[in-house]
């Protein structure tokens, strides 16, 4: 049988604890970040799985909507973007969103109705696209030939 004894100093014992927990808070923090910034990059949005959130959010935006959505639609979204939706992905561009990341994705389309559009306009819609209960674009637009279209911003509409 072999016995070897150390003896460490207990300053040094008690700083090589210290560091140690420093080293693993460093690594925690460092994690915890790179999910941040994970998220970030994933789209982000805020959080739409309920319905409640997303009248929360269109209510944050100064919109008065029809509480139940005129329609909820999965949709595809194409695995290329040709020149048709060159203005459409600018519009979103705009508002700090990126589809790219979504190309093959199946997402939901929410479509309210607005009842206050500032000029005084009626049928005018907002929708409101999600994947995986997060919103990744939207735009309010109205039917009508002509009608509007511009981002959420409800300062958008006033312009």
């Amino acid at each position: 049988m072999f016995i070897l004894t150390v003896r460490i100093p207990r300053r040094r014992l008690i700083l090589g604890a210290v560091c140690t927990l420093f080293l693993c808070a460093a690594v925690l923090l460092g994690a915890m970040l790179s999910a941040g910034e994970a998220l970030t990059a994933s789209g982000g949005g805020p959080d739409m799985d309920r319905q409640e959130d997303r009248l929360a959010y269109l209510e944050e935006l100064g919109w008065e909507v029809v509480q139940e959505p005129l329609a909820q639609q999965d949709l595809l979204i194409p695995t290329t973007f040709d020149e048709s939706y060159d203005q459409y992905l600018a519009l979103q561009a705009s508002q700090g969103f990126d589809l790219t990341p979504y190309q093959g994705e199946k997402i939901t389309r929410y479509t309210y109705e607005i009842i206050n559009y500032p000029t005084g306009e009626e049928g005018v819609q907002v929708n409101l696209l999600v994947h995986k209960g997060t919103l990744i674009a939207g735009e309010v637009l109205s039917p009508r030939s002509g009608g509007v279209l511009h981002g959420l911003s409800r300062q958008e509409a006033a312009g």
